[in-house]
């Protein structure tokens, strides 16, 4: 089954939801001119369908004293990738694993305090049984940030 592809009640819903996260169901109706128990389905329905990522995505590292971040490309045993997934998902600076097809197998992000804590964290993950070889790139600057307005 294909997902369901939003419609012009999202795609209204939506870009009002991304100006303003914190709005009220009362707020994106009138914003929208939508009816409030259209917006309250919609976002029913968006939690359902694990349409609206975490609130977590918006929480700056830096904030909670992890300024530096870093990806790790990494191959893996084949075999082994849902343990290597569930061993790294225990390690509380990684942020984020993507499964990728290509010249490496996951793209780890990682959030550090220093230098020596991003050694650490590689050492650790270079330790996970099933992990064959890492290679590290400093994030310098964000460039374009996270984004899907420019979709709707």
């Amino acid at each position: 089954m294909s997902p369901r592809a939003a419609d012009r009640t999202d795609t209204a819903l939506l870009r009002q939801l991304i100006r303003s996260p914190a709005a009220t169901i009362v707020a994106l109706a009138e914003a929208t001119g939508l009816a409030r128990n259209t917006v309250r389905s919609r976002l029913d329905r968006y939690e359902r369908e694990g349409v609206l990522r975490s609130l977590e995505r918006r929480v700056d590292p830096a904030f909670l004293g992890y300024p530096l971040g870093a990806y790790i490309v990494t191959r893996v045993t084949q075999r082994k990738l849902d343990s290597v997934g569930a061993e790294l998902a225990g390690i509380p600076e990684v942020i984020e694993v993507l499964g990728l097809s290509g010249v490496t197998d996951l793209l780890i992000r990682v959030a550090a305090r220093d230098t020596d804590d991003l050694y650490r964290i590689a050492g650790r993950i270079l330790d996970v049984d099933g992990v064959k070889r890492t290679s590290t790139g400093l994030v310098m600057r964000e460039m374009v940030p996270y984004r899907v307005a420019q979709l709707l």
